[in-house]
C-alpha cells in the first residue's frame, strides 16, 4: 500500500520549510492543503511558497483558481483524489501538507459533503443581511432552521454560517442532514505528524511575518487585486491579510491599524488550528522550538524513515 504522509500544524509554525526537506529527503511530491493558497495572484498574504523555496520540489494544488473562481471542499476532493492517483502510479510518494483541517480531514477520512452548487446569488444577500443585521443576527437564523448545523458552527465563524443558511435555503433541507461524517480511524498507510511550538515563539513568529509580508509588497499586491476588480466580498478576498488591507487602502482606517488587526487575527486563527489538529488522528507531535528545532527535524527524519519501512512491509 502506497504511503501518505501527513504533516499539519498552525501557521508560520515551519511547514513549509520542513515539507520541503523531507520531500527532498525521500523523493516525494507536495500536495497542498491551504484553502487560500489555490487562488492565483494571492502569493505574499497566503505565505505561497516562492519558486526557489521550492527548490524543484513539485507543488500540487496552487494556483488552481482565479481570485472569483468557486472553489469548494469537494472541488478540494476531487482535485486530490486526481493528483494522488496519478502520483500512487508513479510512484511516488506523496506529502499532504497545510493548515486548512477541513480540507484534510475530507481527504483522510471520507467526509461526504451536500452537493448543493453554489448560488452567488443568495450568498451575496445572505452577505448583505449579516453587514445589515450582524453575525449574531444570521446566526440565530441559522439557529432556527437548522439548530444541529448551529451547535457545531461557532457564532462569529461568518463563513461557515452563510455557507450552511446557503445550503439550507437553496435545497429546502437542512445542512446537517445533508452533510454525511463516515469519520473512520485512519488506514495504516497514512503517517499523520502534527508540529507545534510554544505559544509566544509562535506568536512571535507571526507577528514578525506579518511584518515581513508588508515589506515583501503585501500592501500593493491587495492594490492590485482590487484594481483588478476582485470585490472584497469574494472568500478569497476575506482571507487574513487582505480583509484587513482593504480598507486601509481606502482610507478608512489607518494602515498600522490594519497591521495590527492582521497580526491579531492570525495569533488567534493559530490558536483555533491548534485546537483543530488536537482533536485529529495525529500520531505524533513534533515541538520545532528555538534551538532545539534543528534537532527535532533529525528526529522527524528518523521516525519517518522508520514508520516508512513498517508501512512498505505490510
Amino acid at each position: 500500500m502506497q504511503p501518505l504522509i501527513i504533516l499539519v500544524g498552525p501557521t508560520a509554525v515551519g511547514k513549509t520549510d520542513l515539507a520541503v526537506n523531507l520531500a527532498l529527503h525521500f523523493g516525494a511530491e507536495i500536495i497542498s492543503a491551504d484553502s487560500m493558497q489555490i487562488y492565483r495572484g494571492l502569493d505574499i498574504g497566503t505565505a505561497k511558497p516562492s519558486l526557489p523555496e521550492r527548490r524543484g520540489v513539485p507543488h500540487h494544488l496552487i494556483d488552481v483558481a482565479l481570485p472569483d473562481q468557486p472553489f469548494t471542499v469537494v472541488d478540494y476532493q476531487e482535485h486530490y483524489q486526481r493528483i494522488k492517483a496519478r502520483l500512487e502510479a508513479g510512484g511516488t510518494l506523496p506529502l499532504l501538507t497545510g493548515g486548512t483541517g477541513l480540507y484534510i480531514r475530507a481527504v483522510t477520512q471520507g467526509f461526504i459533503f451536500p452537493a448543493t452548487p453554489p448560488n452567488l446569488e443568495l450568498r451575496a444577500a445572505l452577505r448583505q443581511e449579516a453587514e445589515m443585521s450582524g453575525r449574531q443576527a444570521v446566526y440565530q437564523r441559522l439557529e432556527e432552521l437548522d439548530p444541529n448545523a448551529a451547535q457545531k458552527i461557532h457564532p462569529q465563524d461568518l463563513k461557515r454560517t452563510l455557507r450552511a443558511l446557503e445550503v439550507t435555503l437553496a435545497s429546502g433541507r437542512p445542512f446537517s442532514e445533508q452533510q454525511q461524517a463516515q469519520r473512520r480511524e485512519l488506514p495504516p498507510n497514512m503517517i499523520y505528524l502534527g508540529l507545534t511550538r510554544t505559544r509566544s515563539e509562535l506568536y512571535d513568529r507571526i507577528n514578525r511575518r506579518v511584518d515581513q509580508m508588508i515589506g515583501a509588497g503585501l500592501v500593493e499586491e491587495v492594490a492590485s487585486l482590487m484594481a483588478k476588480g476582485y470585490q472584497s466580498d469574494l472568500p478569497s478576498m476575506q482571507g487574513l491579510g487582505y480583509k484587513e488591507l482593504i480598507p486601509a487602502i481606502r482610507g478608512e482606517i489607518t494602515m498600522e491599524e490594519a497591521v495590527d488587526l492582521i497580526k491579531q487575527r492570525t495569533r488567534r486563527y493559530a490558536k483555533r488550528q491548534e485546537t483543530w489538529f488536537r482533536r485529529e488522528p495525529v500520531e505524533r507531535w513534533f515541538c520545532l522550538n528555538g534551538e532545539a528545532g534543528g534537532d527535532n527535524n533529525q528526529k522527524i527524519l528518523h521516525y519517518l524513515e522508520g514508520r516508512l519501512n513498517q508501512v512498505s512491509n505490510k
